[in-house]
């Protein structure tokens, strides 16, 4: 009895020995052998479920894993690495419950404490999340894992550098830590900085050559860089690694959307959600791919994952409500569309606090700095590019849509919604802690061209050939007058729209963004009214020419007079081409990715409007 078990024992530790050295059909073989003369031998079936898990074969890893625990209960590692399986099923309250299981077996149990912190990352728990890593750190200060996933909640609740610094101790501790690097480089694409997020991406693919979701990561930034072709390649990679990998499917998906090609973005889509019917993520998309249909079996997976919202974590029902509103105003029901906005929105709103009164003072010290003295002073001091095109407004005000027809024109390079010129207002700090609005005002003309400089140097290289470059930013509208003394012969564009219609549109998107104050009808009236105030100080300010104002309304009514303006207003000759907008193939990263592909139509002006009790925050708000 005693040379029969010393034989498994060796069997276990030569198997153990393979696995950890990355040899795994040597070490599953091995396994095996063991089960064939004892199929209940726990280590074993452990072991073998935890290779089945690494090799994405989770359905077998939960019965293997599960029979060791039919075995022996009492083994905290095996409950915590079952939750493992389970979370990556999706199955989360299962996995919350194997780690908790695990923590009762072993409390001082550093692995369990940094999975359940995972799981409680998943579910929008954030500071649980937190205090479960910073346990498993005090338990076990060199815990490379428990820094890397700590950078997670940070980075979700903003605290961008902690985040950065908590993975930058992982790798520290741990070179080759793929993980690390590519939760680094998804902080450091929340920071802005693509560049860096992309040598994270490389590096942890180095690492792990089959790293799907690093790959998958990696083609959204580039994809936000606009390179789509290397974008479509990473995507496939992932894909070709794990066929069954929805996100990369729904990241494809999307990309295919802001290419035009919306029957191929339907299409991936549907699969990302037939892969994972439990992600709202994926329905809100595939309702902004397509147009759903009364008894679409879409809509169906949305009613009856709504049924389960208290599942969900707080992300996910926000998505799940918007998801429902776009099917419902689809098939025609307004009131449940705007019943659903009205929810999501508000559960938008308590996730993302407002500093409403910050903001709107910030308008109105825009306006006491941003003086007609200032401006007619320093007016003509900047680069003197005539390149850029900015087009301004409100978000859903039609800047999508002037943006399309002007980069119709054979020599106009459409660059979309650009973050330059708002970092560059937000880096204007001085010696005295003084920013923007208030640091312009000391500026000489070396700082003026400085600025228009390092703006056009970031974006020239997008189109060097173009002679004009549109910047569809619409909120740099708040920096009118800092573009103008910065690039004193760019042109801008400031689009308006009938302010009820605009809001109810903005009320209807889930922005990529953070945009706070559009989650609250009331408090969306309020920043309506402000950002009017602040464009009629633009126009008394300005000189004559630098900012053309162009109607919604009208351009849907007269295309071809008012793109015949906007060309104009850009300096250039008239091209027909404008006037079919809707057959470029250029992409478009926005919210009217769709809309922007099909010809000018008037469905969206006086749109669909709830009954007066339900609007009346929103116009008391505007001031009607």
């Amino acid at each position: 009895m005693n040379e029969l078990t010393l034989t498994l024992d060796q069997a276990i530790e030569a198997a153990a020995a393979h696995h950890r050295a990355g040899r795994t059909a040597e070490a599953e073989w091995l396994y095996r052998a063991v089960l064939r003369g004892h199929p209940d031998h726990p280590d074993a079936n452990h072991l073998l479920g935890v290779i089945a898990h690494h090799s994405g074969r989770l359905d077998l890893a939960v019965i293997l894993i599960g029979k060791a625990i039919a075995v022996q209960d009492g083994i905290a590692a095996f409950h915590s690495n079952l939750g493992v399986v389970f979370q990556d099923q999706g199955k989360l309250d299962h996995a919350m419950a194997s780690y908790r299981r695990a923590l009762v077996l072993k409390p001082d149990f550093p692995e369990a404490l940094c999975n359940l912190g995972n799981a409680l990352k998943e579910q929008g728990r954030l500071d649980e999340a937190i205090a479960c890593c910073q346990q498993a750190l005090a338990l076990r200060p060199d815990f490379p894992e428990a820094f890397s996933n700590l950078g997670n909640p940070l980075c979700e609740l903003g605290r961008l550098e902690q985040a950065a610094a908590s993975c930058k101790l992982a790798l520290a501790l741990r070179p080759g830590f793929a993980q690390a690097a590519f939760n680094l480089g998804n902080i450091l694409r929340a920071q802005g900085r693509p560049d860096r997020a992309i040598v994270c991406y490389r590096r942890a693919v180095g690492m792990v050559p089959d790293y799907a979701e690093a790959l998958s990561n990696f083609g959204i930034t580039v994809q936000e860089q606009g390179r789509f072709d290397e974008a479509v390649d990473l995507y496939r990679r992932a894909l070709a690694l794990r066929p069954n990998y929805p996100e990369a499917q729904c990241n494809l998906g999307i990309l295919w959307m802001e290419l035009g090609r919306l029957m191929a973005a339907s299409q991936a889509i549907e699969r990302a959600v037939d892969l994972a019917p439990r992600r709202a993520f994926f329905y809100r998309n595939l309702t902004q791919a397509k147009r759903l249909l009364p008894g679409d079996r879409w809509l169906s997976g949305m009613e009856d994952l709504e049924r389960d919202l208290a599942l969900l974590d707080g992300k996910e029902q926000v998505e799940l409500h918007f998801a429902l509103a776009k099917a419902y105003e689809d098939v025609g029901r307004p009131a449940d569309s705007f019943h659903h906005l009205l929810v999501g929105n508000g559960l938008k709103r308590r996730q993302h606090p407002y500093a409403e009164a910050a903001v709107l003072e910030l308008f109105e010290r825009t306006r006491s700095t941003f003086t007609f003295d200032l401006i007619q002073g320093a007016s003509g001091l900047g680069q003197p590019s005539d390149v850029p095109v900015f087009i301004l407004g409100m978000p859903r005000s039609g800047t999508s849509l002037i943006e399309q027809i002007l980069a119709s024109h054979p020599q106009v390079f459409g660059a979309g919604e650009r973050k330059e010129f708002g970092q560059l207002a937000a880096g204007l700090g001085g010696p005295d802690d003084s920013g923007f609005p208030e640091r312009a005002a000391s500026f000489d003309a070396a700082e003026w061209r400085r600025l228009g400089t390092s703006y056009l140097a970031q974006i020239r290289p997008l189109a060097p050939q173009a002679l004009r470059i549109t910047d569809k930013m619409p909120e740099n509208f708040r920096f009118a007058g800092l573009i103008h003394l910065v690039l004193p012969n760019a042109r801008l564009i400031h689009c308006r729209r009938d302010p009820v219609d605009t809001c109810l549109s903005c009320f209807s998107k889930l922005f990529e963004g953070d945009l706070p104050w559009a989650y609250d009808l009331a408090e969306m009236g309020r920043y309506y009214r402000a950002y009017e105030r602040l464009m009629e100080h633009w126009r008394a300010v300005l000189p004559p020419g630098v900012m053309l104002d162009v109607e919604y309304e009208e351009v849907v009514a007269d295309l071809e007079g008012q793109a015949r303006r906007l060309v104009a207003h850009c300096g250039l000759d008239w091209d027909d081409s404008c006037l079919t907008f809707h057959h470029s193939r250029r992409p478009v990263r926005t919210a009217s990715a769709t809309q922007v592909r099909q010809p000018i139509y008037k469905t969206s002006v006086g749109r669909w409007q709830p009954e007066a009790s339900l609007l009346r925050p929103l116009l008391e708000g505007l001031g009607v």
